[in-house]
């Protein structure tokens, strides 16, 4: 018999269906909707909810959706679609909790889209895709994108958040510099007698785009390295659109968000592809997903009447996780609900994307490739600091670590070994 004294036991399944429905009540309801008009059938799409992953004693739930735009056939698109997920989960160690995990995303999304693209380009064929790829685990929101896809949200509060890049020659002067300096030509399609017409375009190849996976035809300097963001959502949750070229090169975000307004996640994806094909016709596969994070008190689709977004100050909308101007008085006049920005980057070299404050023993296996998860033996694998002049306080042999296949691959994409080289032997 006890005494008041004494602490009461307390049964081992009670604790974890505490936990359990503690989880649900702080994480939101997730929503979604798709549509699609094809022309060419390249376009596909992944929705995943209720994905799991060991947690400790117990499992944790995330969500996923990915929107692949394939060109030159759909063989990119479609593998992609089937492995990338897997590639990513691969690349992230065992057992970490749910901060760690969240933590270790952009560098595993970075080794997947590197790995999906690897093992594509082995089977030879010459078909790309773009990708913009959504994971949501409780009110953090991961994009990792390559290509001209797009990831947009609006938050409970109406502000406009852009959550993907665009990759596209015409606009990223940037990535055009990249391509020249890596062994590539940039330039418009000539049509005779000195005449250039349309988008600015790689050759060889002829593509529009600095980033995919696949298009092994039009060289390596074409990368697969994604750039990512991941915010953390206030409470009030808010809409996420992700849509193919077909919608962007019609609509803007604001115009988008405002045709849905109101629509549960299915019709408002159905209405965005509508407004898109009644404007220009259908010109290209036309594809939208819509997803609304909720709190689970709240019902779907009425959200506020949007305020007016001013170009040029979306980015000062997100708060820095790590802010050095957050000073007391500023603490207290900072709107309590904004987006939180926890990671942005979107270099496309590995040795920077793999350069991370975050643990290494933790994040990378010493004797497993970063990138394939190829396990080596000691001594085998190559850092991915070798040959780097800007690496301040790392040394060639710190880690992580690159199987040699995985080194070729990097060193293609830096324009540090003739594109497509090791590619000759695995054609049929």
């Amino acid at each position: 018999m006890s005494s008041k004294g004494e602490h009461q036991t307390v049964p081992l399944s009670v604790l974890l269906k505490r936990e359990s429905e503690s989880e649900k009540i702080e994480n939101p309801e997730i929503l979604h909707g798709q549509a699609s008009q094809s022309k060419k059938g390249e376009d596909f799409t992944l929705l995943k909810t209720e994905c799991q992953r060991a947690m400790g004693d117990g499992v944790a739930t995330f969500s996923v959706f990915g929107l692949f735009d394939g060109h030159n056939g759909s063989a990119a698109a479609i593998y992609t679609k089937e492995n990338l997920l897997n590639n990513v989960l691969s690349a992230i160690p065992a057992d970490l909790n749910r901060d760690e995990w969240v933590a270790a995303l952009p560098r595993a999304l970075v080794a997947g889209f590197v790995k999906t693209d690897k093992d594509f380009q082995a089977k030879a064929k010459t078909s790309g895709t773009t990708v913009t790829f959504v994971i949501i685990d409780g009110w953090v929101v991961t994009v990792a994108s390559v290509g001209d896809s797009r990831c947009i949200f609006e938050s409970g509060e109406s502000g406009i958040y852009y959550l993907s890049a665009d990759h596209r020659l015409e606009c990223n002067e940037e990535e055009r510099e990249r391509i020249t300096s890596s062994g590539g030509e940039v330039g418009r399609l000539n049509t005779g007698g000195g005449t250039q017409i349309g988008p600015l375009r790689c050759w060889p190849g002829g593509l529009c785009l600095s980033r995919s996976i696949g298009d092994m035809d039009v060289g390596e300097y074409i990368v697969p390295v994604p750039y990512v963001k991941q915010v953390k959502l206030s409470t009030a949750g808010g809409r996420l659109i992700i849509s193919s070229d077909g919608v962007w090169d019609v609509l803007s975000a604001e115009v988008a968000l405002d045709c849905c307004r109101g629509m549960s996640p299915d019709a408002a994806a159905a209405q965005i592809v509508k407004e898109a094909v009644h404007t220009k016709g259908l010109r290209d596969d036309t594809t939208c997903i819509v997803v609304d994070i909720l709190p689970l008190e709240k019902p779907s689709a009425p959200l506020p009447p949007p305020k007016k977004a001013v170009k040029g100050k979306l980015k000062a909308m997100f708060r820095k996780k790590h802010s050095e101007a957050s000073s007391q008085s500023d603490k207290e006049y900072m709107e309590p609900d904004v987006v939180e920005e926890l990671f942005e980057e979107g270099s496309a070299m590995l040795s920077e994307r793999f350069a991370t404050k975050y643990p290494l023993c933790n994040m990378f296996k010493l004797f497993t490739c970063a990138v394939c998860q190829l396990e080596m033996k000691p001594g085998e694998g190559i850092s991915i600091h070798a040959g780097t002049s800007n690496s301040v306080k790392l040394r060639p042999w710190d880690g992580p670590f690159l199987c040699s296949t995985c080194q070729e691959k990097k060193e293609a994409m830096e324009g540090k070994r003739p594109s497509g080289s090791r590619h000759g032997s695995d054609s049929d």
